[in-house]
């Protein structure tokens, strides 16, 4: 599983011109899995997620966690997280689950993600086009493999 978090003033994601989720304060999530991904990836990357400090404190430190300044999530679904570009100048997306896998994961993160974060999130739609805005706040982007726990 891997996730790009950007830190975010405010963030929406729109499918055919209707918002379908927006927050405020937070983190925009955009997240994909491939076949190899288990459970255990989507309980460490919720955790990883709630808890990581990237919010400043009142010494202006990168100390406070989503959770601890009371944000909200909004997560996306990104089958492009696993774009290879090492052939040629066309991604290949091999890597990238299949609905019949991804969109199973992509609903208990929902689940985790709410039970870690103590609240309910904001989501996309799956496999929709989507439209996301997003006011990036530092900027902040920060990206997480499960596979590679750095």
């Amino acid at each position: 599983m891997r996730v790009i978090i950007q830190r975010v003033r405010s963030a929406a994601v729109k499918v055919d011109g209707k918002t379908t989720g927006t927050i405020e304060k937070g983190l925009l999530v955009l997240a994909g899995w491939e076949d190899a991904d288990t459970d255990e990836d989507l309980d460490w990357m919720a955790g990883k997620i709630a808890r990581l400090r990237i919010f400043s404190d009142e010494a202006g430190l990168m100390n406070l966690s989503v959770q601890e300044i009371g944000g909200d999530i909004l997560l996306v679904s990104q089958f492009t997280l696993f774009a290879s570009t090492k052939k040629g100048n066309r991604p290949s997306f091999i890597r990238s689950a299949k609905p019949d896998f991804a969109i199973p994961m992509y609903q208990k993160f929902i689940l985790t993600l709410e039970k870690e974060l103590g609240k309910p999130i904001q989501t996309g739609i799956f496999g929709a086009d989507m439209k996301v805005a997003l006011e990036n706040d530092g900027p902040v982007t920060i990206f997480i493999d499960s596979k590679a726990k750095e």
